[in-house]
């Protein structure tokens, strides 16, 4: 192991939601490093993550699974930290192509590029590459959970994990993985739960919550998951998987209750809706290799604090996310949510 700070660092799908909370950290706290965005702008990825921080990057505008794009741009870093992915569960049930494009080719592409030019590597993944847990089994998932994934989305990510492992161990790349549990914070695009929520309730809409909403997911504040990242990209063991994790295991229907709560409505306030296939039960992390080996801790311990954060961003920047909201309820509606 060995504490290296990279000065050039290529992000790939940086106008993400995660990968765009990344970048704003990164030239903040790391106001020296070159940074470079790559990022497809689907629709997903939105530049205007990005405009305040704008003269602080290059932003290049293309696809992970371009080749000679990526050669070029991989030549001339010190460090890639790969977040672009498609990531949306109900998306890759309806059309599991780009998930298998983007997740699967993409990444070999980037790997590839990585091992001609001998550059760090960090590939950024999910707990759902685990499967899911029972909702009263005390386990929680840990770098040797076998994999067992559950859907298009976390199988694709899955494959991105094992070709990493492959390229590393057949030759040599200098890389490292996190599977990190469910993120949450600002820029995050609509469709994703949390801020689904909270923009219904301030449409003055009632939240609506999969089947009986007993589901529980592992809570982590984007920039919580972030330092873990810079943390592993500076001090990681190479070859090394790092689960990245806050303690923050919640049912969905506590996080409704707690978001409709941070508006002052009654904690009953929301639909039932018909459940997804597949709908995994329980995902929980286990950090611990983490918080031993490279002393990282959460600063948002307190599920509560994050979320008020995370609320009060939505309010103030309806701008930024009410371009997507109609085609994103128009989206569900498609495919078939209805109230029960």
């Amino acid at each position: 192991m060995r504490s290296s700070t990279p000065s050039r660092v290529l992000v790939t799908g940086g106008a993400g939601f995660i990968g765009a909370n990344f970048v704003h950290q990164l030239v903040t706290d790391r106001p020296d490093t070159t940074v470079t965005v790559l990022d497809a702008l689907t629709y997903a990825g939105n530049s205007a993550s990005l405009t305040p921080i704008a003269d602080r990057i290059r932003f290049v505008h293309g696809d992970i699974a371009d080749a000679e794009l990526v050669d070029d741009l991989v030549r001339t870093a010190d460090a890639v930290v790969h977040f672009a992915a498609e990531s949306h569960n109900d998306n890759s049930l309806a059309d599991p192509w780009p998930f298998v494009q983007t997740n699967i080719v993409g990444t070999y592409t980037l790997l590839e590029a990585v091992r001609r030019h001998d550059v760090r590597y960090h590939h950024v993944s999910t707990d759902e590459v685990y499967g899911d847990l029972e909702l009263d089994d005390p386990q929680r998932f840990t770098e040797h959970t076998p994999y067992n994934p559950s859907s298009p989305y976390s199988s694709s990510k899955a494959g991105s994990d094992l070709l990493v492992r492959a390229w590393v161990r057949s030759f040599g790349v200098r890389a490292t993985i996190s599977n990190c549990s469910n993120n949450y914070g600002p820029y995050q695009h609509v469709e994703k739960f949390i801020p689904r929520q909270i923009t219904n309730v301030i449409d003055g809409v009632r939240p609506r919550l999969y089947g009986e909403g007993r589901n529980v997911r592992d809570w982590i504040h984007v920039d919580d998951h972030n330092r873990a990242v810079r943390t592993i990209v500076e001090q990681g063991r190479i070859g090394q998987t790092y689960l990245i994790g806050a303690d923050g295991e919640l049912d969905n229907r506590t996080v409704v209750g707690y978001i409709l709560e941070a508006f002052g409505r009654d904690a009953d306030d929301f639909d039932h809706v018909t459940d997804r296939p597949g709908h995994d039960l329980r995902y929980a992390i286990d950090p611990t290799l983490l918080r031993e080996e490279l002393g990282w801790q959460p600063q948002y311990r307190d599920f509560r604090d994050g979320l008020a954060q995370t609320v009060q961003w939505y309010r103030d920047n309806e701008s930024w996310w009410r371009p997507s909201k109609a085609a994103t309820e128009r989206a569900y509606t498609a495919q078939g949510e209805r109230v029960r």
